[in-house]
Parts: C-alpha cells; sequence; structure tokens
C-alpha cells in the first residue's frame, strides 16, 4: 500500500466519546488529511465496513523497564537484559492498542530515544527517568543485610541520575540533573506506597518546600510534575507545591478533590494496579511487608474516581504496571474505569483525548481529526461497556502514524499490511 490510504465506511471514535458512522478516514504520510462522509482522496480506497476505528490509547502511568515483582530476580537480571525486557514490553504494549506512553520510572532518554529511532517497535515515548524518593521513602529500596541502597525497581547504568534525595539543595540538583538527562517530566513519591518495604500509603514524604522546589525547577525548563500519592498530607502537599498530576489518589477526599480542580490537577488512578498488587500478595509474590500494606488496606476500588468525576477534576488513564504478565493489557484501565463510575464515552476519552492534553500532546495525537497524526485501533465492534477490554484479543489491529503494527485480516487483504523491516543507519 502506498502511504496514503482511505478507510471508508466505518465507525470512528467521535469527540464525545461515541462511534459516529458509516464516515471515511483519508490518510496521507501518517497523518489525517479528512474525515467525513465520502471524505475526499486521491490515495487508494480499503472498505472498512463493519469496523470500528478509535485513536491509539494514550497510557498515563506505565514502567516498560519492570518486568517482575521479584526482588531477588531485580537485583540479579543484568542490565543489558533489562533493557531488552523493557523493548519486548514496549512492543506488546504497542500490539496491545497503546501508541503513546507516559513512563513515569525506568525508562531513561537513550532508551526513549532508540525507540523513537525505530530501533524497536514501540509507542511514543515520555519519560521521568526516575522517581525521587526520600531516605526511607517509597523509591528507597535499602537492602538492611548488605546495607546498601538498591532501586530495585529500575535499571542502573553509569550516570543515572540520583533516586534518593534529601533536603531542598539536593532536590534542585537531582531535578537539574533529571532535566540535563533528558526528561520530559519530574516525579516525586509525596506519600508511601504499596510495593515497598520502609513506608506507609498515607505518610506524607518530603516537606512542602522539597515539592516546591521540584516543581519549580522543572517549571523553568518546561517539565512538568507528576506525584505519587495516595492521600493525607501528601497528596495535599504536592498538590499545592503545582503537581500537574496525582497517581493513585486512592484515599482522595473531597476537600482535595475541590483544590485539585481549583488548581487545574489532573488525576491518574491507576485501577489495574491497584487491583493486580492484590493478586500479587495473594499469590505470594510481594514480600511479606508488602503483603500485609496490601491486604489491609482497605480501599474501596475506584471510589476516587466518582469523588473526582464529581468535583470537576480532569482524569486520564493510566495503568502503573510493572510486570511481564501486564503489559500490553493496558486498555483493561478503561474497562475499570467505566465500572468505578465513569460512562463508556469518558473512559474512552480518559484513555485517549484527555490522556493526550494531559500529556502536551492533545493537538497532535488521541483524537482521529484532520492534522493529527493516525494512531488507531480497529475493532471488530462496539466496545459497548469496554469489559471487552478485559478478555485477550479485542484489539484486532494498530496503527501508529499511518503504519501497520498489527495487522487486521480485513484491511491486510486489501494491501494494508505491516512495511517491510527497514532498521535505521
Amino acid at each position: 500500500m502506498s502511504a496514503g490510504f482511505c478507510l471508508r465506511g466505518a465507525a470512528v471514535l467521535g469527540p464525545t466519546g461515541t462511534f459516529e458512522g458509516p464516515i471515511d478516514v483519508a490518510v496521507e504520510d501518517g497523518v489525517v488529511t479528512a474525515v467525513g462522509q465520502a471524505a475526499p482522496s486521491d490515495a487508494p480506497s480499503v472498505d472498512a465496513s463493519g469496523l470500528f476505528v478509535m485513536p491509539g490509547m494514550v497510557e498515563c502511568h506505565d514502567h516498560l523497564t519492570m518486568s517482575t515483582v521479584d526482588l531477588a530476580e531485580c537485583l540479579t537480571t543484568p542490565a543489558t537484559e533489562l533493557v531488552l525486557r523493557a523493548a519486548r514490553n514496549a512492543r506488546v504494549t504497542l500490539e496491545g492498542g497503546v501508541t503513546f506512553v507516559r513512563d513515569l520510572a525506568g525508562l531513561d532518554r537513550g532508551i526513549r530515544d532508540g525507540f523513537a529511532r525505530g530501533y524497536v517497535p514501540a509507542p511514543r515515548i515520555q519519560t521521568s527517568i526516575v522517581m525521587l524518593s526520600q531516605t526511607g521513602g517509597h523509591g528507597d529500596s535499602f537492602l538492611a543485610g548488605p546495607g546498601i541502597e538498591a532501586s530495585a525497581l529500575m535499571i542502573g547504568y553509569p550516570g543515572r541520575p540520583p533516586i534518593v534525595v534529601d533536603g531542598v539543595d539536593a532536590m534542585r540538583k537531582a531535578v537539574r540533573e533529571l532535566l540535563r538527562g533528558g526528561a520530559d517530566w519530574i516525579k516525586v513519591a509525596a506519600t508511601g506506597g504499596l510495593v515497598s518495604d520502609h513506608d506507609q500509603p498515607l505518610v506524607a514524604e518530603f516537606t512542602t518546600e522539597e515539592l516546591e522546589a521540584a516543581a519549580f525547577e522543572g517549571r523553568r525548563k518546561g517539565k512538568p510534575l507528576a506525584a505519587h500519592a495516595y492521600g493525607g498530607e501528601g497528596l495535599t502537599n504536592a498538590v499545592l507545591a503545582g503537581a500537574r498530576s496525582i497517581e493513585h489518589g486512592g484515599f482522595l477526599t473531597e476537600e482535595q478533590a475541590t483544590l485539585m480542580a481549583e488548581r487545574g490537577c489532573w488525576l491518574v488512578p491507576t485501577l489495574a494496579a491497584m487491583r493486580d498488587c492484590i493478586r500479587f500478595a495473594e499469590e505470594g509474590l510481594l514480600t511479606p511487608t508488602q503483603c500485609e500494606k496490601v491486604l489491609g488496606f482497605g480501599l474501596e476500588l475506584g471510589a476516587c474516581v466518582m469523588l473526582a468525576k464529581e468535583h470537576g477534576v480532569r482524569l486520564a488513564s493510566g495503568t502503573d504496571y510493572i510486570s511481564s504478565r501486564q503489559h500490553g493489557r493496558n486498555l483493561e484501565e478503561l474497562s475499570l474505569l467505566r465500572k468505578a463510575g465513569l460512562t463508556a464515552a469518558e473512559a474512552l476519552l480518559a484513555g485517549t483525548a484527555w490522556g493526550a492534553d494531559l500529556c502536551g500532546v492533545g493537538d497532535r495525537i488521541g483524537r482521529i481529526a484532520p492534522g493529527f497524526r493516525f494512531d488507531a485501533i480497529v475493532l471488530d465492534a462496539d466496545p459497548g461497556d469496554l469489559s471487552c477490554f478485559e478478555q485477550p484479543g479485542a484489539v484486532a489491529g494498530v496503527f501508529k502514524e499511518g503504519a501497520v503494527v498489527l495487522p487486521h485480516p480485513q484491511l491486510a487483504g486489501q494491501g494494508l499490511v505491516p512495511p517491510a523491516p527497514e532498521l535505521p543507519a
């Protein structure tokens, strides 16, 4: 197939989150040129009747370099193998319908840029490189036996910016090193977490001054702050410090939701991760301390979603996946968002247009509209209540910038097939 084509007669996800059609989508050089009935195009026509086309998913919280929750495996696997695992995770994530990932700790500039150059099939990437943690905080994987600091879930390499920082001056320096290293976001742990041993999810981490320093240094270079926070004082501190997004927010209160809406702070609730943490604990895959936290957490899964919606907080979809058994199943989050109280249309927008808006790329991806890159998912049926996304095989075809990633049989029979592999020089 040539650089251009026109899908004819598909049902296409529109700006309100519902499927419209049958209509046509014309694509030239990876960019949508026309959408509508009898869309004008000189490119070859492709019969897409009966198919449902939506934008590729924008995944706003992922960890592509992470493949296991087994601490011993993390610490004994060579960094070079971890990079290859990241390539595998990126490919299955792309083939699962995710065409853009905000990776919030793990990927560095080299992996991000290598993906962009086409060394392996992968989504587009924004990265925070690491998550900054205070000593004894959510990102401090201190090993008491040998008495060493070990950032267990992140790839180590020469020159990687620090993860554990204390004090305003150290925070400023760490953020500046991240910016020098090519970070797109600055991420901090403003509370404790679940899959960690030295902290508690509702205990605040970092002082207000430290968080403000992180936000200020990032803002000077146009890089926003994302804050891991489950609730309590730490979540409030992060919002007041200027965080653009709160990750998790499981114990969000009405007062905090009001504050977030006033400050324009987003919520990425990561429902799939919370659900899977319970599964990992029940299967004995976590440490005893982690199991105790997860199983005793007492969280009503998804309650924060309705609270955020009712108070006008903007929502985006993110999974927080950290295991190879999870990667590629990212669209499950959309079903969980609907079960938590969003309409199907709202959940679809949270996973596409709204996520693109959060990441500052909503003017070019996340929508099927003229001038936007043709990143798209092809479905065989209307996803309805979105529960289909919890089953394998729901995504029947994937495009990234007009190129076929996962061929759909109906379209492949008309010439829309993956391009021949062509490695960059």
